[in-house]
């Protein structure tokens, strides 16, 4: 089953770019070159995406890949495809990674047994702040300003397959 994605590198150190390019590599089974750019928010860091296509789970293998540098800002996507939700994968240092489901138009969605455990977990008082958690909210903030930054950067395209 195919999919595809994207993958945002937010920032990372220069030294650090080449590393982000093999381990891209690695998982896509071909040489990744990403174009990049110098990200305005973080002094020193910079930036770049690219899509890819490939099996489901694909974006998982992707995340798990980058997240062997702690340092860095990511994201990656992966759209749904037959019988599989799509996925969204965000790295922020002091936060770690977060993982979520995504419905087409890429809004996370929370199943019925979170939701029923944190109600029951919580009742009224931690509810907000647990369900903040699963949505992300705490990673999204962070890298919102890092996303607008790169508004206008190039995109690399690749034109291969995963798998």
């Amino acid at each position: 089953m195919s999919t595809r994605g994207v993958v945002f590198v937010h920032s990372s150190p220069t030294a650090v770019c080449p590393h982000v390019e093999w381990a891209l590599s690695g998982v896509l089974g071909t040489r990744v070159s990403l174009e990049w750019s110098a990200q305005p928010v973080a002094s020193g860091q910079m930036r770049a995406e690219c899509s890819w296509s490939g099996p489901a789970g694909s974006g998982s293998a992707l995340a798990s890949a980058l997240r062997a540098w702690s340092m860095l800002r990511f994201e990656v996507t992966e759209e749904p495809s037959p019988g599989m939700d799509g996925e969204r994968f965000m790295h922020v240092p002091g936060l770690g990674m977060w993982h979520g489901r995504t419905s087409a138009n890429g809004d996370v969605v929370l199943p019925e047994d979170q939701l029923r455990a944190v109600m029951a977990e919580n009742g009224g008082s931690g509810l907000s702040r647990r369900l903040d958690q699963l949505l992300g909210t705490a990673w999204d903030d962070e890298l919102e300003s890092f996303r607008f930054a790169g508004d206008g950067a190039a995109v690399t395209w690749l034109n291969h397959r995963v798998g």
